[in-house]
């Protein structure tokens, strides 16, 4: 099923490699914050250096073109391209054209996501994306790049992981800002959705490239054949999955999520949720595992692990019939459903070189096994057009620090030696078969 213009990528986030956070001009963002509170980040880890991306970029780009890929997907940091004032700042923006013109020139479709979790901190400031201004300020800081940029990105993506950044940093508290009120998330969840809406219409006024949003998504299974267990998994997969994918795409809130959070009410105000379901050219899914979830004995869910199955360094269960089952699912739930990229998918293993080489054998199974599931889906209908591993590199995890590493090519922080990993060596042969035609 892979026909010639389906794509394979590799997928980065801005602070996630970057470093250089304090260099020609960047402004601290969230999760600068965030890693200088005590013990919100495993080991102390920040990124401050990170995979030094800033300054080794045309290296980590001839990467991308020695494994033979077709696109990358990569984050700007708004602190990085904007004064605090809102003002542009050059070097930033130039950091970013020159990323985009050596993508280029080495063949690479661009895959731009305007906000990958790092907000300004001057806006967190003011209330983050518990304040409604903020999604306007996003629309702003959107239609500013998309004119600098206008021409030379491939695919705009406004938000990814918008569940992330509501649930987990502002009810979990496990994510920046480090908030824990179900209510925060609701709220910061409706902003984050409309500055979507709002900026996919500021960056079509400047741009032509197609403009989606990535969503993370999970499969979700009962735990017993129980009644309450079955509706705890419609629960589940109502917060995880249609919280998001249903303002999107149906311009309206699942039912679910007023029984799962009674006292929580997204401020919606009159006009929002048509804003919120502007037309998307594309969908990005992002899947990793399953959950396997069990009443709580009220109105919510708990998760149950499953024994004896596979499992990823980060505890994550392998399930890669979810991400079919999950494609087929919205297909059938949305109609009109946009062309799909799988634009994150992979896996932590505790890598390290021996000899020279990176041998991950689970990730190059995992993968192996992820794209069947993807090929499943497509034959039975779905549109998916793409596939981007995450990630490239080895970098830093979020709260997880650099302990856990996903990358097709391995770092060595000390010395940001890059080593090609083994799974990706299989990706390379792979898609040179691929272009043979073999």
């Amino acid at each position: 099923m892979w026909q010639p213009d389906f794509l394979f990528g590799a997928a980065t986030a801005s602070f996630q490699i970057e470093g250089s956070t304090a260099a020609d001009g960047r402004h601290p963002s969230i999760w600068d914050t965030f890693c200088k509170v005590p013990g919100a980040v495993a080991h102390g880890d920040h990124g401050d250096v990170a995979c030094d991306h800033y300054r080794r970029w045309e290296t980590d780009l001839q990467l991308l073109s020695d494994i033979g890929l077709d696109a990358y997907r990569f984050s700007v940091s708004w602190s990085r391209v904007l004064h605090d004032d809102g003002r542009r700042n050059e070097k930033g923006i130039d950091f970013y054209k020159q990323l985009l013109d050596g993508l280029e020139r080495r063949g690479l479709k661009s895959f731009l996501t305007l906000y990958h979790w790092d907000l300004p901190q001057h806006l967190q400031d003011r209330g983050g994306w518990l304040n409604r201004d903020t999604a306007y300020r996003f629309a702003e800081y959107a239609d500013i790049l998309s004119r600098e940029l206008a021409g030379r990105v491939s695919t705009w993506t406004t938000l990814n992981e918008p569940f992330c950044s509501a649930y987990l940093g502002h009810t979990t508290g496990r994510h920046a800002p480090g908030l824990k009120d179900v209510r925060y998330g609701v709220e910061a969840m409706h902003h984050l959705l409309l500055g979507h809406g709002l900026a996919t219409t500021a960056v079509r006024a400047n741009d032509e490239a197609p403009v989606g949003l990535v969503a993370n998504v999970t499969r979700m299974t009962p735990a017993s054949d129980s009644a309450r267990d079955r509706r705890a998994a419609e629960l589940a997969y109502a917060h995880g999955n249609t919280w998001v994918l249903d303002p999107l795409l149906l311009g309206r809130y699942p039912a679910e999520l007023a029984e799962l959070w009674p006292t929580a009410k997204a401020p919606v105000r009159d006009g929002d949720m048509a804003i919120i379901s502007t037309r998307t050219d594309y969908l990005g899914i992002n899947y990793y595992f399953r959950s396997n979830v069990r009443s709580d004995g009220s109105h919510g869910y708990v998760e149950e692990d499953l024994p004896g199955v596979e499992r990823t360094q980060m505890g994550w269960e392998v399930f890669p019939d979810g991400l079919r089952d999950l494609l087929i699912d919205f297909k059938n739930r949305y109609p009109g459903l946009p062309p799909i990229y799988i634009t994150e998918n992979g896996m932590a293993s505790d890598d390290q070189p021996v000899a020279g080489r990176v041998v991950d054998e689970q990730r190059l199974r995992y993968f192996n096994t992820h794209l069947a599931a993807v090929d499943e889906a497509m034959r039975a209908g779905v549109p998916v057009k793409g596939y981007f591993a995450w990630s490239l590199l080895d970098n830093f995890e979020w709260a997880y620090g650099y302990e856990k590493r996903f990358g097709l090519v391995h770092v060595n922080y000390d010395t940001q030696q890059r080593t090609v990993k083994d799974s990706a060596l299989a990706l390379k042969a792979f898609l040179e078969a691929r272009r043979r035609g073999a």
